[in-house]
């Protein structure tokens, strides 16, 4: 499946520059660190390696560093609750991303000003729930944001995604092996 018109993100928590070089270009890269203490060596590595190789980078959960290693942007996770970052003055192109599992957490997601909500679960993944494509009508009719669909998205569903209005696909397994096509 072509997906040349979707914004792709991809979760990594390693920095494996092998696999990196070997993914699409146009993959964007989220670092979510399994630890709650930052390693500023392998974050500031993990940026010089995406400047080298024009692939955008944002940190999650921390607007504070990611403005600081002026990285892309930062990605606010939906267990992030936090207003603060409104206040810090922001660049030109850095762009604040985030993910949202109901309404009640896309209505945050719009109080804190994100751009693009990663809305998750759309297709059933692990034990969770899928919100599936016909709930999201409503979400679908909403315009202050871009719609980028997280969780459970494979090679055989993803052209459901296409037939809706999402604007882009984020995950972890379906980079892992081998990148989209």
């Amino acid at each position: 499946m072509h997906l040349l018109k979707f914004k792709k993100y991809y979760f990594i928590d390693s920095f494996n520059p092998v696999h990196l070089k070997a993914l699409d270009k146009n993959i964007s890269l989220i670092w979510r660190s399994k630890y709650k203490q930052r390693n500023l060596k392998l974050i500031s590595k993990l940026a010089d390696f995406c400047k080298k190789y024009k692939r955008s980078l944002f940190l999650s959960n921390d607007v504070k560093l990611a403005l600081k290693l002026k990285l892309n942007g930062a990605y606010i996770s939906a267990h992030n609750k936090d207003f603060r970052f409104n206040n810090y003055k922001l660049k030109k192109n850095f762009k604040i991303i985030g993910s949202a599992h109901s309404q009640i957490e896309i209505n945050i997601k719009k109080k804190q000003k994100i751009k693009e909500i990663f809305i998750s679960p759309i297709f059933k993944h692990k034990n969770k729930s899928p919100l599936g494509i016909h709930k999201l009508k409503y979400i679908f009719e909403d315009t202050a944001f871009e719609k980028i669909a997280l969780g459970g998205i494979n090679y055989k569903n993803i052209k459901l995604l296409k037939l809706s209005n999402f604007k882009g696909i984020a995950g972890i397994s379906i980079f892992k092996k081998k990148g989209p096509k």
